[in-house]
């Protein structure tokens, strides 16, 4: 399954309670479950005035779906093509 970063604007999110971040958590729990397609969060990362999540999906649109039933923006979805790391300079692949 392809595996996508999407970036969210969400202004003050590096101020988001631990309750609220839980209860954005459930909401992103309960969209996957309602989706009826195949759907994987990996995680997210809140950073500034943004959320990156890393999901697994179909394709862009059923990541868009996701954004839309859990009423989450998704202002940029970008599938990742290939995963580098330290390895990668002596010849290990990461992806």
């Amino acid at each position: 399954m392809p595996t996508f970063i999407i970036e969210r604007d969400i202004p003050g999110a590096d101020n988001l309670s631990a309750e609220e971040l839980s209860a954005i958590s459930a909401r992103s729990n309960q969209a996957m479950a309602e989706l009826g397609e195949p759907y994987k969060w990996i995680t997210s990362y809140v950073a500034g005035d943004k959320f990156y999540c890393v999901h697994e999906a179909d394709s862009e649109d059923v990541v868009r779906a996701h954004a839309s039933r859990g009423n989450f923006p998704a202002n940029k979805v970008t599938e990742i093509t290939a995963i580098i790391g330290p390895t990668t300079a002596t010849g290990g692949k990461m992806r």
